[in-house]
């Protein structure tokens, strides 16, 4: 029987999260599909990715510079979300499945290159994320990370779209 569960293959599921309803529903959905237990000897990642930060200067025309005091404030807020969406994140993981192995990575920088560099680095056999629902237009000047990704990472990815909300008419 121990030969039956060393041959188990241990899966890497990266889990790309933020402060979106759309990710925390990927990760239940995830949770909840994707078989993820302590048995099968999977290791579920969960990536935030804090993007750049917007700096303004003098020279933006604006007039407006931010002293050294108020970029401090902005990184720590920025940190402080990062932790409490990772915290958020493995709490949801814990309450789901029984002793998941769980291991969470923050990076910096553009989300989509981010998470790829992540995939890619790490070698995970999954990437898991969800999907905003933009509209063509939004999707067109943001872009869109999932999409992004889905082209450019070399394992299989899964696109959770939270279903929409009933408006109460049909």
């Amino acid at each position: 029987m121990a030969d039956e569960a060393g041959a188990a293959k241990e899966r890497k599921i990266l889990v790309a999260v933020d402060e979106s309803e759309e990710s925390m529903y990927a990760l239940t959905w995830c949770l909840k599909n994707v078989s993820v237990s302590s048995n099968s000897k999977d290791t579920l990642i969960l990536l935030y990715v804090m993007p750049p930060r917007t700096v303004y200067t003098a020279l933006d025309g604006t007039g407006y510079l931010f002293s050294s005091d108020i970029m401090a404030t902005m990184q720590k807020y920025s940190n402080d979300v990062a932790d409490c969406v990772i915290e958020k994140s493995k709490r949801m993981c814990r309450e789901q499945v029984q002793d998941v192995k769980v291991e969470t990575i923050i990076e910096h920088g553009d989300p989509r290159d981010a998470i790829c560099q992540v995939a890619e680095k790490l070698h995970v056999d999954m990437l898991v994320m969800g999907s905003h629902g933009y509209g063509l237009i939004k999707r067109a000047f943001l872009g869109s990370v999932s999409n992004h990704c889905a082209q450019n990472v070399k394992c299989p990815v899964l696109i959770v779209k939270r279903p929409k909300a009933s408006s109460g008419s049909s």
